[in-house]
């Protein structure tokens, strides 16, 4: 494949020890080699990396100190011939830098184009490359593992096996369509095909199984923390950051807004939102945080409903457990250090089958048996597998789903006896469907909205 040489910044802009410019195409070294200064770099061997200065071919300054990195294709990301030039972190000298490149006849990258390169060259098919902004994105070690087995090629392996089984199994179907009358032929009866159907059925909704926890490690459960004004929610965000991310006093309707903040609990990344206290009151500003508490309640994973140890239940508290009935809610009844007026018979009842943790936030006590309870409430007992192969890309979700529904159609097609060449559509359908994951026949405008996701460089 044809495709000029890019080049961009890939480490973060900013002050630093070091910052790279990647360069991807055949004028690479070429490229780079006219404002080298030190060996040839066209004339160097592939993997090894040189001392030297870039100079400004036009005015023979000396722009910065620099070790460059030579690596020729195949054996690259990109499979192409690929330049990195270390330079000196900052903002000024990597930038001269990069556009020296671009005048010597590279031209910049567009976002996530080098990994868009090793995916159109062959080197990773498209499950891979998604995966690779999992990597960079992920929250925890299990989202980070996942993400690993991924663009390892894990999923791509059992994708393009479950492909070439219904392969098989079309084949064998063609073949008794078109050539009915040899007797040497294996007869592909309804029984094998609904064998072999359920069996790539099997597999696809195992992957399905494993997608509600993939898309949580992957982009984190929404997590909402409410109450009744001063009962504790900013401790308890406090207490699960590990920083005084929230302003805790003793006045209610403080938190005037939803403060957001990312943490790891047990591996299970939390989206977590302090809201503001849910009550009724004549202040506009706290009334506008209410009304926005209310709001991100409706689109949460999780709910952190905090009551006060020390207060009895209100009419406030109760319409709070309606709210979040049928939600995932874990109850947390805050301040035991201080007396107990909260009826916790009627807390139980109300909360029904939702966990209750007990807590001092003053004190520290409570947020073990706290993590403990969201972690089992949607991982008990499943992820800890290191061979497991999790689906958490909500693209290769929907594919899936639309799979598994195509082989159900098939194997009721086969039950009901409906023709044989009528079912194939069917099978045929679901093997496009798998190929869509790994990039098979995917259109080239999806290639590019998945790749626009990416940073420059990447």
């Amino acid at each position: 494949m044809d495709l000029d040489t890019i080049a961009a910044i890939s480490t973060p802009m900013g002050e630093g020890a070091i910052a790279i410019v990647r360069l991807s195409g055949e004028e690479s070294i070429p490229i780079a080699n006219k404002i080298f200064k030190g060996k040839a770099l066209t004339e160097v061997p592939s993997h090894t990396i040189h001392y030297g200065h870039i100079v400004d071919p036009n005015t023979k300054n000396v722009v910065e100190e620099v070790m460059v990195s030579v690596l020729r294709g195949p054996r690259t990301f990109t499979r192409e011939d690929i330049v990195e030039i270390n330079c000196h972190g900052g903002l000024v000298s990597v930038n001269r830098v990069l556009q020296l490149i671009l005048e010597n006849g590279a031209r910049l990258a567009d976002p996530g184009e080098f990994t868009k390169r090793a995916f159109l060259n062959g080197r990773i098919d498209l499950s891979q490359a998604e995966a690779v902004i999992d990597l960079i994105r992920a929250k925890t070690d299990r989202a980070m593992n996942v993400a690993l087995g991924q663009m390892e090629g894990r999923l791509s392996r059992l994708i393009q096996k479950l492909r070439q089984e219904l392969l098989e199994t079309l084949a064998h179907v063609e073949v008794n369509i078109d050539y009915p009358e040899y007797d040497d032929v294996e007869e592909m009866t309804h029984t094998v095909l609904i064998e072999k159907s359920k069996r790539v059925q099997e597999e696809i909704s195992r992957l399905l199984l494993t997608s509600q926890q993939g898309k949580i490690l992957r982009e984190g459960l929404s997590t909402v923390i409410v109450g009744r004004p001063n009962v504790g929610k900013s401790s308890l965000l406090n207490s699960l950051v590990h920083e005084n991310k929230a302003i805790v006093t003793d006045i209610p309707g403080t938190t005037r807004d939803v403060i957001e903040e990312f943490v790891n609990v047990r591996g299970v990344p939390l989206r977590l939102l302090d809201t503001a206290g849910i009550r009724e009151t004549e202040d506009i500003v706290e009334r506008i945080g209410v009304e926005r508490s209310r709001q991100v309640l409706k689109e949460a994973d999780l709910i952190l409903l905090v009551l006060n140890y020390n207060d009895e239940l209100t009419i406030e508290d109760e319409q709070l457990f309606e709210a979040v009935s049928g939600m995932n809610t874990i109850i947390i009844i805050n301040k035991t250090d201080l007396p107990q007026k909260i009826n916790m018979e009627r807390v139980r009842e109300l909360a029904k089958d939702s966990p209750l943790v007990t807590t001092s936030l003053l004190n520290d006590v409570g947020i073990d048996q706290l993590e403990e309870a969201i972690s089992t409430l949607f991982f008990a007992g499943s992820i800890e597998a290191q061979d497991m192969t999790y689906v958490s890309n909500t693209r290769h979700i929907a594919l899936l789903t639309q799979a598994n529904k195509t082989i159900q159609d098939a194997i009721t097609g086969i039950e009901s006896g409906m023709p044989i060449d009528l079912v194939q559509i069917d099978l045929t359908r679901t093997w496009e469907l798998l190929g869509e994951i790994i990039g098979d026949a995917v259109h080239e405008s999806l290639i590019d909205q998945l790749f626009s996701q990416f940073c420059l460089g990447k």
